[in-house]
């Protein structure tokens, strides 16, 4: 489910929706679900300070229902087992990513739809900043997966 509840930056929400069906469904989430909430760039920063001790917006934030030791396997096939009925939440900023989108060279939709994959992979337990690059490597693998590269 994604929820709107920032009023800056004006998002099509269907097509958001769609691509997150989509991921879930094609990287074997079951009925796993997730709730993608779209924030102002005052809330982002608010939770950015209250759980990461980081001053200012940011992106993207990802708070998984369950802390994983592991990260979860992604088997095409047989799906993901075990992971629950919910998986967490995850908090976009529109107006941060649209900046970010503008200084990558993307749109707006496009980076949306990059900031969902990334915070589902989180929820998963996949964590960027002490992996090695696992993150980033399947990440890439499934934006080219997804065509948004």
């Amino acid at each position: 489910m994604i929820v709107n509840r920032q009023r800056a930056v004006r998002v099509a929400m269907k097509p958001l929706e769609k691509f997150y069906l989509r991921v879930r469904d094609e990287l074997g989430l079951g009925e796993a679900d997730v709730t993608i909430c779209l924030v102002s760039d005052a809330e982002i920063a608010r939770m950015n300070e209250t759980f990461r001790k980081k001053k200012g917006p940011t992106d993207v934030l990802s708070f998984p229902a369950v802390k994983r030791r592991r990260a979860v396997r992604l088997e095409r096939a047989a799906g993901v087992k075990g992971l629950g009925k919910y998986l967490g939440d995850v908090a976009i900023s529109p107006a941060t990513a649209g900046r970010y989108a503008r200084k990558n060279g993307r749109r707006l939709p496009a980076e949306l739809r990059v900031l969902i994959l990334h915070g589902l992979l989180h929820l998963l337990g996949y964590d960027h900043e002490i992996d090695g690059g696992e993150m980033t490597r399947l990440e890439n693998r499934l934006r080219r997966r997804f065509d948004l590269v």
